[in-house]
């Protein structure tokens, strides 16, 4: 199913008993954090939330607030337009096992399953609601060249917030209901947008999910990671000393949201997933003041450049999906040349901190969702988690069906070698009969099954440039444990002993005594 806009998604949210409306004026300053935080909290992720009033400095602004729309099972699935996250990978893996036809009956099987990729290529129109209000700047003034320190204001390692200026009148960046969301952030950051970015050697595009930090009316910070596909692209221009053009949609179909989070393959179009799984192609329309294409349904647009020329500017802090906030540091500054937007526009907005956070749902649909592609590469693959308590990668628990001595050490090196899994600290591998989403079930067999000395692995490797625990800034160590039963080979020299499990019969039996079938 595909949305019209995010507005469309918040009224089938709820339809379906999934959304509370908040009608009093709601602080965009630490209030709307406090409330959705404790939101999020509630069991199963609580309900998503639609601040109607968001005031910044007091002020009602125009547009609606609508956060942790992702923060449930069931909501994550409503935005992929399925009825639960399982039968969408259930899906993409039927589609990565298609093999050419053998007989009349698969092809016509494999041709139903290549119809479903009918509508996945983007396509582009002249024309969409994100342009209902068109709001163009004069060129901006020849940009500030802050020391490389950063300005007086943030130096580097102060978690004190740098004063900022006054909303001017509308429209600024200074007017939409952008968050400060926790007391000792940098300032208001945008948390929930889709960046465009285009390589400029092979005009291959990517809409990666990077947190804009407001300076002014008119500029922001870029934090794109050093590892990011969007820090690749910027460091090409960087390396021309061309202006880099940026576009930063919010909203529109909520699958947008999750394709930008999703850990595709360098090259991989982002628009080319959402329209596979909203089974309808993404109209796309090119910006006003430069040459990238935007989703047509979004609620706003932001365009803009990155100016290679131009000093990078400190950047935070900011409270992060760690659990702590994230110290300063230098980053490239996006100008401002256009906000476009709906006319009924929802701001779409999330908050991340000590798990569980929304972003927890984010991370475990993507997960669920690739794992076929993982099975692909490594067939003993049973399945995989990530514990909310791993804030998104540090944490892995993987089940195999082992059938060879230190298979599970094939799986650490492996996983590690795949895209973002790269930042992973800590990798599990226990056997196929363990649930790896018990977490409880995962820490037993952790601690029943491991010789510490003989079953820990160390290496060394790139590290999230938001982990503060590491020695050295994206780089650190990784540990990998395997809690899978010994074979001969792997150092042990005993017999392993079996699992303490009842007879089927007499379980069976008691079944029937306690459903009071037999006297």
């Amino acid at each position: 199913m595909a949305f019209d806009s995010f507005r469309d998604f918040l009224i089938a949210l709820e339809n379906a008993g999934e959304l509370t409306r908040v009608a009093p004026p709601i602080a965009t300053e630490l209030e709307i954090t406090e409330l959705a935080d404790r939101e999020m909290k509630q069991p199963g992720g609580g309900r998503a939330l639609l601040i109607e009033k968001p005031t910044v400095n007091g002020q009602i602004t125009p547009f609606p607030v609508a956060i942790n729309a992702f923060g449930s099972h069931r909501r994550m699935a409503m935005s992929l337009g399925a009825s639960s996250v399982e039968a969408v990978a259930a899906e993409l893996g039927s589609l990565m096992k298609a093999k050419p036809p053998m007989g009349l009956r698969a092809a016509i099987k494999l041709l139903g399953t290549a119809l479903e990729l009918r509508h996945a290529r983007p396509k582009m129109v002249k024309d969409g609601p994100c342009k209902e209000v068109v709001h163009k700047f004069d060129p901006v003034p020849a940009a500030k060249a802050w020391p490389r320190e950063g300005p007086p204001s943030n130096p580097p390692g102060s978690l004190s917030p740098p004063s900022v200026s006054q909303p001017q009148a509308w429209p600024t960046l200074l007017n939409l209901p952008i968050q400060k969301c926790w007391p000792l952030d940098g300032g208001r950051f945008i948390t929930l947008p889709g960046v465009v970015t285009r390589d400029p050697d092979t005009g291959e595009r990517n809409v990666g999910m990077y947190r804009l930090q407001i300076y002014d009316e008119r500029t922001t910070g870029m934090h794109w990671q050093l590892q990011k596909v969007g820090a690749r692209h910027g460091r090409r221009y960087y390396e021309t000393g061309t202006r880099m053009p940026v576009a930063i949609f919010l909203g529109g179909d909520p699958v947008f949201t999750f394709c930008a989070t999703a850990p595709l393959p360098d090259g991989l179009d982002e628009f080319l997933l959402a329209g596979y799984l909203r089974k309808q192609s993404v109209e796309l329309v090119k910006c006003e003041t430069n040459d990238l294409e935007v989703p047509a349904n979004a609620d706003f647009v932001i365009e803009g450049y990155v100016d290679p020329r131009e000093p990078l500017r400190m950047e935070g802090p900011f409270g992060d999906h760690t659990g702590y906030y994230s110290l300063a540091d230098l980053y490239p500054v996006f100008h401002l040349t256009a906000l476009t937007h709906r006319r009924e526009a929802v701001y779409p907005a999330t908050i991340v901190g000590r798990p569980p956070m929304e972003d927890f749902y984010l991370g475990s649909a993507s997960a669920r969702l690739f794992l076929p592609i993982f099975k692909m590469n490594f067939p003993e693959i049973v399945d995989l988690a990530l514990p909310a308590e791993g804030v998104f990668h540090n944490l892995v628990f993987v089940s195999i069906r082992k059938s060879y001595p230190l298979q599970a050490y094939k799986i650490m090196h492996g996983l590690w070698g795949m895209g973002q899994m790269m930042f992973t600290k800590y990798i599990v591998v226990v056997d196929a009969d363990v649930n790896v989403h018990n977490t409880s079930e995962v820490l037993f067999h952790l601690c029943a099954n491991t010789d510490p000395q003989r079953d820990c692995l160390f290496t060394r490797g790139p590290a999230d440039v938001l982990d503060h625990a590491t020695s050295e800034f994206a780089a650190g160590s990784k540990l990998g444990i395997d809690a899978t039963a010994k074979l001969p080979g792997e150092g042990f020299k005993r017999e392993w002993p079996p699992l303490i499990r009842m007879d089927e019969g007499v379980k069976q039996k008691v079944d029937a005594l306690l459903s009071g079938k037999t006297r």
